[in-house]
């Protein structure tokens, strides 16, 4: 049976798990174009890949994807041309074409409005589209989806859960952000709302991990910049943490498709206060009053609101995280790959009948 062909721009550290199931599953080849990474952690070279891979320029993909040697094509919303170009090649070799989607909400760039044209016919054309979730399902079933399946965004839970080593906490409630500084990941919101909530110093604490002290200037008391961590340190400080705080915003462009850091949160019973431009919130797994508590983007007084709340109410803090170590369970790698393995199966391509 021929290989998978499976078109992304990059393989992260919180990919490579899942990419190594499908591997397993499937037999894939991953053609990795690059880009813009919009991950907080490089993503390693692909000779380091516990599966196969191969850098590719994506003007190379059609011509790689009608190339005969792959009984399907898959491939991701990223990238001009790696995305019409799998389509069109996958069309000449006559094989079936799995559209990996990850947006729920079009952006509205000068290239994203020129190209949602195509984007429409690739819903309606492909055969079989994979979502991030429901949130992402039911937005390209309402431009023309058919055949659609879910891959649950996942984490290596078996890592992530694993006894931490216990760190000093830096005040009686601690709250943690993690992430880059671009616009779309509501830093600014977050510390705006950090100052509204009054807690002070002394009682409360927010560390900023992901970032150098250089990238936030105005950071106010009570407010430590941890920096770039590995992910045993990162892991620890989850286990460390009362909160993890996901402002993430709308902008013209982005949208959070999930965060990933959600999962790894729930994995040391850490909850969670997400917006609603949160991916991992509209898809399910984060719920309010269930295991975390959402808030409206953008707003700094909900948010501050919310942070006050479980900074006086330490049971509520134990309720939700205790809530979201169970709730996470299900969001495993190898349901991610059975999600791509399903919607394979459905145009003939999966090498598991069941």
């Amino acid at each position: 049976m021929k290989p998978i062909l499976f078109v992304t721009g990059h393989a992260p550290p919180d990919r490579v798990g899942a990419f190594a199931c499908l591997h397993e599953r499937e037999d894939v080849r991953f053609a990795l174009f690059g880009g813009r990474a919009r991950h907080a952690v490089a993503a390693p070279e692909p000779a380091a890949l516990p599966f196969p891979s191969l850098a590719v320029a994506q003007r190379a993909v059609a011509r790689l994807a009608a190339s005969g040697r792959y009984r399907a094509v898959v491939c991701g919303t990223g990238g001009r041309v790696a995305l019409p170009a799998a389509w069109l090649g996958a069309g000449r070799a006559r094989v079936p074409f799995v559209l990996w989607s990850s947006l729920w909400a079009q952006p509205l760039s000068a290239a994203h409005v020129l190209g949602y044209p195509l984007m429409l016919a690739l819903y309606s054309r492909a055969d079989a589209v994979v979502t991030y979730g429901p949130h992402v399902s039911a937005y390209v079933r309402a431009r023309g989806a058919r055949n659609v399946h879910e891959a649950p965004q996942a984490v290596d839970n078996e890592f992530w859960s694993a006894p931490a080593d216990p760190l000093p906490r830096p005040a009686p409630f601690s709250a943690l952000f993690v992430g880059r500084a671009d616009p779309e990941k509501g830093l600014e919101v977050l510390l705006a709302a950090w100052r509204a909530a009054g807690l002070g110093p002394a009682r409360a604490a927010l560390v900023v991990a992901g970032l150098d002290p250089a990238e936030v200037p105005s950071a106010p008391a009570g407010v430590t910049i941890a920096g770039r961590l590995s992910p045993p340190q990162l892991r620890n400080l989850y286990a460390a943490s009362d909160v993890l705080i996901m402002p993430s915003i709308r902008t013209r462009t982005f949208l959070e498709p999930w965060g990933l850091v959600a999962n790894e949160a729930f994995n040391q019973a850490c909850p969670v206060i997400a917006t609603d431009a949160v991916g991992a919130a509209a898809g399910g797994l984060v719920r309010h009053e269930r295991n975390g508590l959402i808030v409206r983007a953008g707003n700094a007084a909900d948010l501050a609101a919310a942070i006050a709340r479980l900074a006086r109410d330490p049971g509520l803090v134990r309720r939700l995280g205790s809530t979201g170590a169970g709730d996470v369970a299900p969001f495993t790698q190898r349901a991610w790959a059975a999600g791509f393995s399903a919607a394979l199966r459905t145009v003939g391509a999966s090498r598991k009948p069941c």
